[in-house]
């Protein structure tokens, strides 16, 4: 397995000089949350930016990392924004592994119940879900194109 980081509120931090929060260049928060598992998963950090301002490009490097990676499983910490684009574009690549994206609407920074909670979910479903690419977030799993985010409600929800 590997936990790829792409950056998006989970890992957002508050610069208390510029006074908003901003995406860090690291793997802070999905580090802090792993090592409080039980089997050591490696992480690789790449892109660092609020999914809405993600492009192709972006996305075509997720897919690279994704297809040169030799896991069969990997779980890809992104923002809640366009997750659904960036699965879209995985499930383009139809590789023969197991792909789960997850995120937080919260930062962990300020309260790290649901970034926990959203990544400890992916790890355990992605050991154990089929091949494919699939959205694990508030409680909520399924393949990508079930999983989607109401944003009136501020809530993930399945489609039935």
């Amino acid at each position: 397995m590997l936990i790829l980081n792409t950056g998006g509120t989970f890992n957002k931090r508050y610069d208390p000089i510029a006074g908003e929060l901003f995406v860090p260049r690291d793997n802070q928060a999905v580090e802090a949350i792993i090592e409080t598992f039980a089997v050591a998963i490696p992480v690789t950090g790449l892109i660092y930016k609020d999914s809405l301002e993600m492009d192709e490009t972006d996305r075509a490097v997720l897919c690279d990392a994704i297809a040169s990676s030799h896991a069969t499983a990997v779980v890809v910490v992104h923002g809640t924004d366009t997750i659904d684009k960036s699965a879209l574009a995985v499930a383009a690549m139809q590789c023969d592994k197991t792909v789960v994206f997850t995120g937080a609407m919260v930062p962990f920074s300020i309260d790290p119940v649901e970034a926990t909670a959203n990544l400890a979910m992916a790890v355990g479903y992605a050991r154990h879900a089929p091949r494919g690419v699939h959205i694990v977030m508030q409680g909520i799993t399924g393949t990508y194109e079930r999983i989607v985010k109401n944003r009136e409600l501020g809530k993930f929800e399945c489609l039935k």
